[in-house]
């Protein structure tokens, strides 16, 4: 056994106690676990400071010197304020207690020379601080201090006495026990990089003398963390074309030709053209696509996807659309009856509500092969559901479906079909090459022709009356306007009161207007009969919560009204933005929240204003909130357990990890060289981790 593999209640300075603690809140159960637990920030110790150039402004200061006295104040019932007056010659300071006030004076002595580490303040005039670190100034060399780490605790820890300096200190004690830590990248990967060695890296990243020591430290274990993630996905990726051959469909016959030439209305935009030529050759190679298509909303995804349909269909396949929603289900299945109406294909919807006789006869004809095209929910994965011949899955907005859920699909033929995925979220490229590493990914990034760009402005509570007179110019123009309450997760009362105080309140302020009213609380048949009213223009304005984000398309509504719009991700806004601008009329998105914003939430709110490019939004929200936040992107799969590496703000270094793992698999298909032994070795050991490395797709 590894000593990285030991308990780590054998650690000094750890014991059951706290070992139960570290296992409970941190899940580090051995040495190796505690290594990988990286400071969150530094703070620079290599500088003694006089008491005399203090000031109140100063960041975090180290000063040496001497108590003079100690001073007790109370409080109030049994609290007392603790001061200890401190000298270094050049002047006092106030270091203040509000709590372990007896520990404090156990523990430091009057005349003893003191480090004191804190941030300085000012207090009724005299200079303080409060809660200090303080060190034994004879068991410190100042000059070896360098950057000090801290460490992220939680309340339990803290309740416990572990805090950042105590796992710092626990920390030194692993450094000391361990011997040379054994290299896991080659030399062939560390030497052209100039990578510091694994040993060196894992010291000077919890003791940097220095922020160039430091960030040296940081870039090569963030470089070798990504570079394990990509390797293992591109190793699943080679592995799975050698393993499963795809179905050949070179012909673009009868069915195709007659859409395209007699259906089709419009000119594709070049875009969908050069989409749907990859998405030809995947079909033509023999080997199993799996292809992820990006486009904003109202980008004609699901017409590249009904393309791509057509060409399984004259192949003699048949083609499965699988949607996260019932009300995602039927909107495609209309928009591909429209598509395709006068054509000899039939086309069936399999949800939940598809029951009895109904539910028999597409059973039957998917398995007789008379229905060409499935539209459905995660209904049509289940084991009842049998085909004749798949040969194409198109899988819409794929993050809503757990990993089994669609790994269901690929038992539904002899070889699995083809595997398109499409989203609505624009996913930015460093963020794709993890999530969905294993995909090729096309991406649609021009609008239809005629399309006008959607005005997005940020109104205040105060300017509603503004907000109500644009509304009612727009429903006296013959438009339409969605109003969208947030969805608070925390209490579904909450949220359905939230809407039932707005509505009553806009049925006050609308009068001559007929209004529709959606939630997440309303039975699926009651939903879409209001959402059907809304589409056939009986009731002028929609009030919904975030229930219609995806599955409403209503070409004459003109004005998305989002309240309360600070609670809303980047992300999110971006795809209830995207409800309306799908007719040739010019469309408003308006904003509406409190004027009292956090300076990250107004950047956002600013952010939306400025562009209506999803992939500058996506960009944006992975960098203020974070890879783990992101809308849509929580995933079963490494992404997300990074312990050092950032997607959102490394992506020189996932682009270059991307590109050594692809040139290791290039050279070593097989995985069996023997100066690459050390990889696959350690790959291994990844995998036997407490990580799920599953496959994403």
């Amino acid at each position: 056994m590894s000593i990285l593999d030991q308990d780590i209640k054998y650690l000094p300075g750890v014991g059951p106690q706290r070992q139960q603690i570290l296992n409970k809140e941190l899940g580090i159960e051995n040495f190796g676990d505690l290594l990988e637990y990286y400071p969150y920030k530094y703070v620079d110790r290599s500088k003694v400071y006089r008491i005399a150039e203090l000031m109140s402004d100063m960041p975090f200061v180290q000063i040496k010197g001497r108590i003079l006295s100690f001073e007790t104040f109370d409080m109030g019932i049994k609290k007392k304020r603790l001061v200890a007056h401190f000298s270094d010659g050049s002047g006092v300071i106030d270091l203040v207690w509000f709590s372990g006030v007896q520990y404090v004076v156990k523990s430091y002595k009057v005349g003893t020379e003191y480090v004191v580490f804190g941030k300085p303040g000012i207090f009724n005039g005299r200079q303080q601080i409060t809660h200090p670190d303080i060190d034994d100034a004879s068991t410190l060399e100042l000059n070896d201090m360098g950057m000090q780490p801290y460490y992220v605790t939680t309340e339990r820890m803290k309740k416990a006495g572990m805090t950042s300096r105590t796992m710092e200190k626990i920390m030194k004690s692993l450094l000391l026990k361990l011997p040379p830590l054994t290299e896991t990248l080659p030399a062939f990967i560390t030497q052209p990089h100039h990578f510091v060695s694994r040993d060196e890296a894992m010291r000077m990243v919890h003791y940097p003398k220095d922020q160039y020591e430091m960030q040296h430290a940081r870039e090569r274990l963030k470089f070798e963390e990504l570079f394990y993630v990509q390797l293992n996905i591109l190793r699943y990726v080679a592995n799975n074309r050698k393993k499963y051959k795809g179905y050949m469909l070179p012909k673009v016959g009868e069915m195709f030709h007659e859409f395209y030439s007699k259906n089709l209305k419009f000119e594709l935009t070049g875009a969908q053209k050069r989409v749907m030529h990859e998405i030809q050759n995947d079909m033509n190679t023999g080997r199993q696509m799996n292809r992820l298509v990006q486009g904003d909303v109202g980008s004609g995804k699901t017409l590249v996807a009904l393309m791509a349909m057509l060409i399984a269909v004259d192949n003699g396949f048949q083609a499965v659309m699988m949607a996260p929603t019932e009300i995602l289900a039927e909107q495609h299945l209309a928009t591909i009856k429209e598509f395709l109406h006068d054509m000899d294909v039939r086309v069936e919807l399999l949800t939940g509500i598809v029951k009895g006789k109904r539910r028999r006869e597409v059973l039957e004809g998917l398995l007789n092969g008379e229905v060409k095209i499935l539209v459905g929910t995660h209904a049509v994965i289940e084991d009842t559901v049998q085909f004749q011949n798949l040969g194409l899955a198109v899988i819409d907005e794929q993050h809503r479906f757990g990993v089994a859920q669609r790994a269901k699909l690929w038992a539904k033929n002899e070889n699995p079909p083809h595997i398109l995925v499409m989203t609505a979220t624009p996913i930015p490229r460093t963020l794709a090459m993890t999530i969905y590493g294993d995909l090729d990914v096309s991406v649609i990034d021009e609008l239809p022709p005629g399309r006008k760009p959607i005005m997005t402005l940020h109104k205040y509570d105060t300017q509603k009356k503004s907000l109500y007179d644009g509304i009612r110019k727009e429903v006296a123009k013959g438009r339409q306007v969605y109003v969208v309450y947030p969805l608070i997760t925390e209490s579904e009362k909450m949220d359905l009161q939230n809407l039932e105080d707005g509505f009553a309140h806009l049925q006050e302020v609308f009068p001559d207007f007929k209004l529709s009213k959606v939630h997440g609380k309303m039975k699926p048949a009651e939903k879409e009969t209001e959402m059907q009213r809304f589409a056939r223009g009986e009731t002028q304005m929609l009030v919904a919560t975030t229930v219609i984000e995806v599955g409403v398309n209503v070409p004459n509504a003109s004005v998305m009204v989002i309240m309360e719009a600070q609670r809303f991700g980047l992300s999110q806004l971006h795809q209830l933005r995207g409800r309306v601008g799908r007719g040739a009329d010019q469309s408003y998105c308006i904003l509406v929240s409190g004027f009292e914003l956090a300076a990250e939430t107004r950047k956002r709110l600013d952010i939306m204003c400025e562009s209506n490019d999803g992939f500058r939004i996506a960009e944006a929200d992975l960098k203020l909130r974070g890879p783990g936040d992101l809308e849509g992107t929580q995933q079963s799969g490494m992404a997300f357990d990074l312990k050092i590496a950032n997607i959102a703000m490394d992506g020189q270094l996932v682009q270059l990890a991307r590109d050594e793992a692809q040139r290791v698999i290039d050279g070593d298909p097989e995985c069996n060289l023997p100066e690459n032994m050390m990889m696959w070795n350690r790959l291994r050991e990844l995998r036997k981790s407490s990580i799920d490395w599953a496959a994403i797709s």
